[in-house]
């Protein structure tokens, strides 16, 4: 019997050629997914910077100015300006729009720890802090004192807005009845799911309490 000619047309060549069509239309798919991958790697990088700037602005705001946003962290109220709490810490407070808790006479109020974790942001498409005119992240914030470890200091956590720009605003849901109702009307609808989700990034929360640590001489 003659012997079987596997030139351009055999099994070889047709393997080679099958292998070649799955490259090529493996390209697209490839280039695709290092597309996502690169959008995916900006978002975590815009997040990142954004929680930084929250924490920033939560742990630096003054006692004024966190009941006017609507957290209670034991403060006495500045002289003059009464014990409600308010919308924002621009300064436009709304009475009745927070609640006050009060944790005991001759509380000694420390300093406000926080851990951020982005959500979302307005406008929607932005994709630098430049860009971002409001962000939406849960927050976890503490509050240093003599005898309390971080988990029995956590005093403000949820969904908060905040309005970045020349002068910031921070906006937190006033706890109790119709809470969840509030937070629908500070958070847009295609947030919804991720602001009544669980605070995501355990790294920011490790963070915090290393720092908490840090200021209570742990």
């Amino acid at each position: 019997m003659a012997p079987v000619d596997e030139g351009a047309g055999g099994p070889p060549a047709r393997r080679a050629r099958i292998a070649t069509v799955v490259a090529l239309l493996l390209v697209p798919v490839a280039g695709a997914a290092l597309i996502v991958a690169g959008q995916q790697a900006r978002q975590h990088e815009l997040e990142g910077r954004l929680a930084v700037l929250v924490t920033g602005l939560l742990e630096g705001a003054t006692a004024d100015e966190h009941r006017a946003h609507g957290h209670n962290f034991g403060h006495a109220p500045a002289a003059g300006t009464g014990g409600g709490t308010g919308g924002d810490t621009g300064g436009d407070a709304r009475p009745g729009a927070g609640r006050e808790v009060a944790h005991g006479a001759g509380h000694e109020v420390g300093e406000v720890v926080c851990a951020v974790d982005p959500f979302g942001v307005e406008p929607a498409g932005a994709g630098t802090v430049a860009e971002v005119e409001w962000v939406y992240a849960h927050h976890m914030c503490a509050i240093t004192g003599p005898g309390a470890g971080w988990a029995m200091s956590v005093r403000a956590s949820g969904p908060i807005a905040v309005r970045l720009g020349g002068r910031p605003v921070v906006r937190v849901p006033e706890p109790g009845a119709g809470y969840p109702e509030r937070v629908r009307r500070l958070i847009p609808e295609r947030h919804h799911d991720a602001a009544f989700g669980e605070f995501g990034d355990e790294d920011a929360i490790e963070a915090a309490r290393r720092r908490f640590d840090v200021a209570t001489g742990r």
